[in-house]
């Protein structure tokens, strides 16, 4: 069976291709892709001892960003009508039970999370997101559906989180990127050249490329490339030293979209919106 249940080394389900590319979940811990492997490889990084320690944040994997990217100022988002929406860091999705389920094509599994009582309380909108992802030969294709189930207009930013080996921190590469980013740190433009410099010192840097942008790490003889399309064309790339391991995750907008309006995205009531991106893998 190309989904399975698994107990070991954690509870999760695993996805296999017939090429034997596979992926890991955990739908109840937020979703969590929690591993790819591309020809016996090992794609994402998760540091296993934080997963398994109750009460620690996680620290690999892929988290879901939704119904925003970064953060608000107090956590609070104010919204028509005069009502406020209270969302920390991220948003509620990485951190909710969602359900798993077979795509009907054979090629991956849909995750699905619905607003609920609890989510309601936070962010007054009645919805249904869903999350596929799809494998290909080296590729791992990501698609995001939201509905709108309410009667009023819902804002939203889409992204996610995913942490990727390397060999390490230096001698690292990248393409497709703009001479200029803002550097999440100081919260200011900057070069975007001379943050990537800072890879183990870490850095927190958005770019808005013109198309694909890619990690090169020669030493693993790897490339990853991240393939973006309107509107979930932005990028972050994110450290954590000594972790060997490059976050670099889509994002629909910026920090603080919703009140900025920059790159704002808002879905009408009763209808749906679609966003999808692709990770490729290749040799160098």
């Amino acid at each position: 069976m190309p989904l399975q249940e698994l107990s070991a080394p954690y509870a999760h389900s695993v996805f296999t291709a017939e090429n034997g590319d596979l992926i890991r979940v955990v739908p109840e811990r937020g979703g969590l892709l929690t591993g790819w492997q591309v020809q016996g490889r090992e794609i994402i990084y998760l540091d296993l001892e934080r997963f398994l320690t109750p009460g620690q944040s996680v620290r690999g994997g892929a988290p879901i960003l939704f119904p925003i990217c970064g953060n608000l100022p107090g956590d609070s988002l104010p919204l028509t009508g005069g009502r406020t929406a209270t969302l920390k860091q991220h948003g509620f999705a990485r951190n909710l039970p969602w359900s798993l389920s077979a795509l009907s094509d054979g090629r991956g599994v849909r995750l699905e999370l619905s607003d609920s009582e609890q989510t309601r309380s936070e962010f007054p909108f009645e919805f249904l997101l869903q999350l596929d992802y799809r494998l290909a030969p080296g590729v791992l294709e990501v698609a995001m559906t939201l509905h709108n189930r309410s009667d009023q207009p819902l804002p939203f930013s889409f992204g996610l989180h995913p942490y990727f080996n390397v060999s390490g921190l230096t001698g690292l590469s990248f393409e497709g990127m703009p001479e200029q980013g803002f550097d999440h740190k100081p919260m200011a433009a900057a070069s975007t050249a001379g943050v990537l410099t800072q890879l183990d010192q870490g850095i927190d840097l958005l770019v808005r490329p013109a198309g694909n942008v890619a990690l090169v790490d020669a030493a693993a003889g790897q490339k990853l490339t991240m393939e973006l399309s309107d509107p979930w064309n932005l990028a972050v790339f994110w450290t954590d030293p000594p972790r060997s391991m490059v976050c670099m995750e889509p994002w629909t907008g910026p920090r603080q979209s919703l009140i900025s309006g920059d790159c704002k995205l808002e879905l009408a009531p009763g209808e749906q919106r679609s966003l999808c991106t692709r990770y490729v893998v290749s040799t160098v």
